[in-house]
């Protein structure tokens, strides 16, 4: 599919990985609206392509707003979710109206509206603890957090509207996507540390987490790739392919910014519904839509540090 001049709706679209996702679909030629909340979205984020977008601040819950919306669009990118797994775990029915509820009316929506193709950021929350590492998309689905299981039943959800309606749709699951714009997660959290005191860093859990990071440019490029050669049922995941501890996370932290004498302590314990292991396999995406990662980690957690260093919405510059 040639998105060229394509009239795509992308939720959650001044989010982190949303507006990313917005300036590659404006670069390839697509007429873009945007439809954001601002709950965890900032307008800033879409100052890039902001005036070669429309733009609506809705709810997704607001099923009547989302209609007439969706009717003017042929692709969706649906991103706006609650994401925040913490929260799902204190306010499972924020999390449970946010994801399910607000999902349903998109794919009414969609269906009425006979959308060419909705493409789901779902996420590698659906997995649970491993079965198996790495993670394809046959492993078992077993969520251990109220986050994953809302987005587990959005896939089932979209997957009964295909087989029952017809609708194109494609499911994408995100393991950890870091970089610019980013608002909160471990790279982020780890620096705002740090940048309030570079002597000391506290670290949640063991270390021994494991985790498979993609930069934010290649899981974009990975919706965009969805879009022009996904085929519909299909669910894929996205990731680094390149599994790594937080502990060397830490230290490849330590290494890019120079901190020697940085102390580093474990706090032995995480939250509700932290998943000790997240390994992907990425091979199902790269034969199916030739998707490779293209930024290595040291290079994404630099230039992670000097847009933070830069961006008077997110920090105050430190003295790191």
């Amino acid at each position: 599919m040639n998105l060229l001049d394509k009239k795509v709706l992308v939720t959650g679209g001044a989010g982190f990985i949303g507006s990313h996702l917005v300036d590659l679909l404006v670069e390839k030629g697509a007429i873009v609206t945007v439809i954001d909340n601002l709950s965890a979205g900032n307008l800033i984020n879409l100052k890039k392509s902001g005036k070669e977008i429309r733009f609506y601040q809705v709810d997704i819950l607001d099923a009547r707003r989302i209609d007439k919306i969706v009717k003017e669009n042929q692709i969706i990118f649906h991103l706006a979710a609650n994401a925040d797994v913490p929260r799902s775990v204190k306010e499972p029915k924020f999390d449970f109206d946010t994801n399910i509820v607000g999902s349903f009316n998109l794919l009414k929506s969609a269906v009425d509206a006979k959308i060419e193709k909705f493409i789901f950021a779902s996420s590698a929350a659906v997995y649970g603890n491993p079965v198996y590492t790495p993670m394809d998309e046959k492993h078992p689905t077993n969520p251990i957090s109220p986050y994953g299981a809302s987005k587990l039943a959005i896939e089932h959800l979209g997957r009964s509207y295909l087989e029952t309606y017809g609708l194109p749709f494609v499911t994408m699951r995100i393991f950890n996507t870091y970089g610019e714009r980013q608002p909160r997660y471990v790279m982020y959290d780890l620096l705002k540390k740090l940048y309030k005191d570079n002597s000391k860093l506290e670290v949640l859990g063991t270390g021994k987490q494991l985790r498979d990071y993609s930069y934010v440019l290649d899981t974009a490029r990975a919706f965009v790739l969805a879009a022009e050669n996904g085929k519909a049922g299909e669910i894929y995941n996205i990731a680094g392919g390149k599994p790594i501890s937080i502990r060397d996370v830490v230290s490849c932290i330590i290494k890019t910014l120079s901190l020697k004498d940085l102390k580093v302590t474990y706090t032995n314990k995480s939250w509700p519904g932290d998943i000790s292991i997240l390994a992907a396999s990425i091979e199902k995406i790269k034969s199916e839509l030739a998707f490779k990662p293209t930024i290595p980690l040291e290079i994404g957690i630099k230039r992670l540090h000097e847009y933070l260093l830069t961006s008077t919405n997110t920090y105050k510059r430190g003295e790191l």
